[in-house]
């Protein structure tokens, strides 16, 4: 008896599966078509022949048509996703404008903190490099080739005149 409840449910489950599938199978749109269409097509379909030509793939290539070679390929290396040219999108207006704008608000920026200061430091004067050199001296830093050594002849931290 139980025996027989088992393939009972077994027919219907198998009854359920093969209407599934081909209520899944009439969804997904032609191969032929999947070059001309896959911008139009929904995520789902998308997905449904992604796996559709995955599978088809790992069948022996020899058997394959020569749409299925070229859905396969178009999947592989076409011009979708992240892989669509810039020109088309019309992108490239934005993105030299974007990078335009910012160079011109960053030169902009630069000339008015170059107008704003125009005093020098207190420290680029000949005073201040001859005071650094003395205490250069005094620490004695750079012992080995620098202003302590001996025998330096440089001007160490004096450049200005």
């Amino acid at each position: 008896m139980f025996r027989s409840l088992v393939r009972i449910n077994k027919q219907q489950l198998n009854k359920k599966v093969t209407n599934f599938r081909r209520s899944a199978s009439t969804t997904t749109p032609a191969i032929s078509e999947v070059v001309n269409r896959w911008s139009t097509l929904s995520v789902d379909e998308q997905t449904n022949v992604t796996k559709q030509i995955e599978d088809l793939q790992k069948q022996d290539w020899q058997k394959l048509s020569l749409e299925e070679k070229k859905a396969a390929y178009y999947l592989a290396f076409g011009n979708h996703g992240p892989r669509e040219e810039f020109g088309q999108s019309g992108k490239t207006g934005k993105i030299i404008a974007g990078v335009s704008g910012v160079i011109i608000i960053g030169s902009g920026l630069y000339y008015l903190s170059k107008i704003a200061v125009t005093d020098k430091p207190r420290t680029i004067n000949k005073e201040w490099e001859e005071a650094t050199n003395e205490r250069m001296i005094e620490q004695k830093s750079d012992p080995i080739s620098g202003i302590s050594s001996e025998g330096y002849k440089g001007k160490g931290y004096v450049v200005s005149e």
